[in-house]
C-alpha cells in the first residue's frame, strides 16, 4: 500500500513545460535588461553631475581669489590681455607701507597665484580646468573696475561641460 501511494504522488508530478521555462527566461531577461539600462543611465548622469560640480567649483574658486585680491588692489595691470597675451597683476600698499603684488597666470589650464610681499614670493594653485580661450576667459579693466569672466571646462570629447562665471570687481581708491 505504501508503495502504491508513493507511485501515485510521483506519477502526478510533471515539472515545468518547455514553454513555461521559455516564458520565465524571457521575463527575467527583460527585467535584467531594464536594470542594466537604468544602471548605465545613473552612471552617465553621475559622471555629468560630477564634471559640472568640478567645473563650477573651480570657476568660483578662481573668482573668489581674484576678487579678494582685486578689492584690495590699487593698481591693475595686464587685464586687457589676460589670459592670452599677459598675466593679470595687482598691487597695493597697506597702512604700514608694505607693498603687496599679486600675479595670476594660466598654464595648461591651471590658474596660479604668485603673491609677493617684502620681496618674498609664494606661488599657489588656485584653480584647475580653466579654459584659456580668450572668448571664454577674459578680463577688462575700466577706471578701477575689473570685469572678469572665467570659464572652467571639464570632460572629454563630446562630453565637455563648460561653466562660466562673471564678476565685476572694484578696486579700492588710491590713498
Amino acid at each position: 500500500m505504501i508503495h502504491c501511494m508513493s507511485n501515485f504522488f510521483h506519477n502526478k508530478q510533471g515539472g515545468f513545460t518547455l514553454l513555461e521555462v521559455a516564458v520565465s527566461l524571457a521575463i527575467t531577461s527583460f527585467i535584467a535588461l531594464g536594470i542594466a539600462v537604468s544602471s548605465a543611465q545613473v552612471l552617465t548622469q553621475t559622471s555629468k553631475n560630477s564634471d559640472y560640480t568640478t567645473a563650477s567649483r573651480n570657476a568660483m574658486n578662481a573668482l573668489f581669489w581674484i576678487g579678494r585680491d582685486g578689492q584690495m588692489a590699487q593698481v591693475f595691470a595686464g587685464a586687457d590681455g589676460f589670459p592670452v597675451t599677459s598675466d593679470l597683476s595687482m598691487a597695493w600698499e597697506d597702512w604700514g607701507s608694505v607693498s603687496h603684488n599679486i600675479t595670476y597666470s594660466i598654464e595648461e589650464g591651471k590658474l596660479y597665484r604668485t603673491y609677493t610681499v617684502d620681496g618674498e614670493s609664494t606661488v599657489s594653485l588656485v584653480a584647475e580646468y580653466i579654459n584659456n580661450d580668450s572668448e571664454l576667459t577674459n578680463c577688462f579693466s575700466d577706471n578701477g573696475t575689473l570685469l572678469l569672466t572665467i570659464t572652467s571646462s571639464v570632460g572629454a570629447g563630446t562630453n565637455i561641460i563648460d561653466v562660466t562665471r562673471v564678476r565685476e570687481i572694484t578696486a579700492r581708491p588710491q590713498m
